[in-house]
């Protein structure tokens, strides 16, 4: 089954960033929504969430987490039931067959792979967990089940663009109190208040770290209402409620 995705020339594995079309929910969930923690339909969900594992690999299983905006890393081994997902922000599989996924609604999602080695990594890179390093925890993890980090590519998928990021002093001098470096990842904007590039932010750390290299998909979920969620668009809204895109990497099943 074909389901609209983006996909990056540096990911040589099944992998896809979703958005919100091909799927069953309806209403203002419509229509890929895949967080269980949205309002929506739990069987829409499930629904969901096997449309997209089919369209990468035929009856594959789904593992995710529940993300908390930490650094948290696990290994993925089968699909978890919904109630016990673990506490973290990134996942990492060698496993084949298996697909590991990250729910976004304007953080970035990170998908990674050392083809050589075979080995997937999947992390939930919102402000807070890429300052605290999900990005580097995420290398971390796949090392330590045999990738090498100069091997590994990682592609960030759709995100909140700086346009239509606007945060407080406050908040940038978040950044640049761990690293006046930062400040290039902010513009100007109204009095009081800066634009941030998140997904420059990532990208760098995610080289900083040591990946081998690195895309970025260049999509404001923000700006496209048509085609991906958004945490603040909702809220900007006064919307009660806002659904999550996934963002899907795996190996092939062994022959």
């Amino acid at each position: 089954m074909s389901v609209p995705s983006r996909t990056s020339d540096l990911l040589a594995v099944p992998h896809g960033f979703f958005g919100r079309e091909g799927g069953v929910s309806t209403g203002a969930m419509a229509s890929l929504q895949c967080g269980f923690g949205a309002d929506d339909d739990l069987t829409s969900i499930r629904e969901n969430r096997r449309i997209v594992a089919d369209s990468l690999i035929a009856g594959a299983g789904l593992a995710s987490v529940r993300q908390v905006h930490g650094t948290a890393v696990v290994r993925a081994s089968g699909e978890p039931a919904e109630d016990e997902r673990p506490e973290a922000d990134a996942i990492v599989s060698s496993e084949p067959g298996l697909l590991i996924g990250i729910l976004t609604a304007d953080c970035a999602p990170v998908l990674l792979c050392d083809a050589k080695a075979g080995v997937v990594g999947a992390a939930h890179a919102g402000w807070k967990g890429a300052l605290g390093g999900v990005c580097e925890a995420v290398i971390a993890g796949m090392e330590r089940i045999g990738a090498r980090r100069e091997d590994i590519a990682a592609a960030v998928g759709p995100c909140i663009a700086r346009a239509s990021y606007e945060v407080d002093e406050g908040f940038r001098r978040r950044f640049l109190n761990a690293d006046d470096e930062n400040e290039r990842f902010f513009a100007d904007g109204r009095a009081g208040h800066a634009q941030f590039d998140l997904e420059g932010f990532v990208a760098s750390r995610l080289a900083a770290a040591g990946a081998g290299r690195v895309d970025l998909m260049g999509e404001d979920t923000y700006a496209q209402p048509q085609r991906y969620y958004s945490y603040r668009r909702a809220t900007h809204r006064g919307e009660p409620s806002y659904g999550r895109q996934i963002s899907v990497i795996g190996l092939l099943p062994a022959r």
